[in-house]
């Protein structure tokens, strides 16, 4: 049998130089662009000059706040063209931004505060009374409010504008090493506290010049919106690296991408790529508001966050006629490092390395795993983050020399395909046999009165491990005790008899983190207390 061990496409892979600064690489692009349009948000549009200037003079203002090379600051802020320009002035002036989730409450953010070292927290007016919240538990800082009318603001608050819009324009950018710390984004912390996961410089870039270049293709004509947001890795990319390396124009939604508001997005400004996670296409398809192909021009789509089933996929592409390529990235590698592409797309599998990244597969025993074996994906390229901060232990458990353990589970087929299994440590053995509670989640989504599905493992009165579904059902499909017998029967024709959920459970709505993830382990839960 041949190992599952991969070797990536070898296309020459850019790499920046030493001395590199990943603000001034941008700005440096796109000086010719001056005029044209580099952002939209929700209220206001940003031309690439007018993000040089600001981005520059921001980098200027930092200084003034007693901010030093290293030092972090708290990037708190909804998707606006104030983002990018807090996030490239850190970077230009050599500060390091902590990029965090919009959607936590105060405690956590005052743990961050903490945790971090935070200097000052960038924020916006509508999370104000979270920031002061966290504040008050953690120590006070300095706060900069994007979008603030003055006349309502706090006395301790102060503009964004005040930074952003009058700093010296001239400033020189910082001598930044591509391995100097540029940036953190922390774990979503599903099941203890979020870890600090510490990029360089020099990361931002490989993810352009690996999957940017090679899979994602974009130009200067695209129009880009991400329903990821720029807090996550999977939207830092989508809606910063990859379009401004070429030039592009990106949308941005402040609020939360439900199907609605994404659908406004794309007929408004008519994207042409278009980034979304498994469960939002999901609802995008079964919402009765859903536009016809004629109303936009998508010729692309990405995933990412978790594995997008077959069905849903072939559905969304049958409809509009674009592709959808299905990935595999982490917070840790900062993008996307095994994907669907032009050259190969395959509906259900996550398909292929990236160029610039190898992947293996180790099973139960710490060997490679065969060809149909499940084995635990580790992954090595040049944007692997430096570590966890101020947590050695894990660091060291998951940074394994040059390789970074995924936490996921994969088979890799002979034509080297890699199909998703599972986390780790939601893998099930039944019957002696290792089962996927993805596989039998997207058996059940495939019928068309589910909208998700989530499996767990429950243990019978003979202390035997059995699949136990939850299912949410689309809108307007009732509960019955006749539909979940239906559900049996149609997974019955689809799967081995093992992964057939002996107890279907019918339920309104699956808990997830708030980047989407389901938490199975609050269903396990749930299970051991009924």
């Amino acid at each position: 049998m041949q190992a599952s061990m991969s070797r990536p496409i070898n296309p020459a892979i850019e790499r920046p130089p030493e001395q590199f600064n990943f603000a001034a690489h941008l700005l440096a692009l796109n000086a010719s662009r001056a005029a044209k349009t580099a952002y939209i948000d929700d209220s206001r549009t940003m031309s690439y000059g007018e993000l040089a200037s600001r981005v520059r003079r921001f980098a200027a203002a930092l200084p003034a706040l007693g901010l030093r090379r290293e030092e972090r600051v708290l990037l708190l802020m909804q998707d606006c063209v104030d983002w990018p320009v807090a996030f490239l002035g850190c970077l230009h002036a050599g500060v390091v931004p902590v990029a965090v989730n919009t959607l936590l409450p105060a405690t956590d953010y005052a743990w961050m505060i903490g945790h971090s070292g935070a200097r000052a927290v960038f924020t916006s007016m509508n999370l104000l009374p979270t920031v002061q919240a966290a504040l008050a538990a953690s120590s006070p800082l300095p706060v900069f409010a994007s979008d603030a009318n003055e006349a309502l603001l706090p006395a301790c608050v102060q503009p964004f504008s005040a930074l952003a819009d009058h700093g010296d324009e001239a400033i020189t950018a910082a001598a930044t090493h591509r391995d100097d710390i540029a940036f953190w984004l922390y774990s979503s912390g599903s099941t203890g506290k979020p870890k600090g996961t510490v990029h360089t410089q020099g990361n931002l870039f490989m993810t352009t010049a690996t999957y940017g270049r090679h899979v994602l293709k974009l130009v200067e004509s695209d129009v880009t919106f991400s329903a990821a947001k720029l807090f996550f890795a999977y939207g830092l990319g989508n809606a910063l690296s990859f379009p401004l390396s070429v030039g592009a124009t990106v949308v941005l939604l402040g609020t939360r991408p439900t199907a609605e508001a994404v659908f406004d997005k794309l007929t408004r400004h008519q994207p042409t790529v278009f980034f979304g996670v498994p469960t939002l296409y999901a609802l995008m398809l079964a919402s009765p508001a859903l536009p016809a192909r004629s109303a936009l021009r998508l010729r692309r789509c990405t995933s990412a966050g978790e594995a997008l089933p077959k069905d849903v996929g072939e559905r969304f592409t049958a409809h509009y006629g674009a592709p959808i390529l299905d990935g595999i990235g982490s917070t840790e590698m900062l993008q996307i490092y095994l994907s669907n592409s032009d050259e190969y797309l395959r509906y259900g599998s996550s398909g292929k390395p990236v160029p610039g990244y190898e992947i293996r597969l180790i099973n139960e025993d710490g060997l490679p795993a065969a060809d149909d074996e499940i084995g635990e994906l580790q992954v090595r390229g040049d944007s692997a983050a430096l570590m966890y901060w101020t947590h050695r232990d894990k660091s060291r458990a998951t940074f394994i020399g040059d390789w970074l353990k995924s936490g996921d589970k994969y088979v890799r087929d002979a034509e080297g395909w890699y199909t998703y299994s599972g986390r780790a440590d939601d893998m099930l053995k039944v019957s002696g046999q290792y089962v996927s509670p993805f596989e039998i989640e997207s058996g059940l989504m495939a019928h068309g009165a589910v909208l998700e599905a989530a499996v767990i493992g429950t243990v019978d009165a003979d202390g035997l491990t059995r699949c136990k579904a939850f299912v949410v059902l689309k809108d307007g499909q009732v509960h019955s005790t006749a539909l979940c017998s239906e559900l049996r029967s149609f997974l019955k024709a689809r799967l081995a008899p093992h992964k057939v959920p002996r107890d279907l459970v019918l339920i309104d709505e699956l808990p997830k983190t708030p980047t989407g993830k389901i938490q199975r382990y609050k269903l396990r839960e749930r299970d051991a207390a009924a």
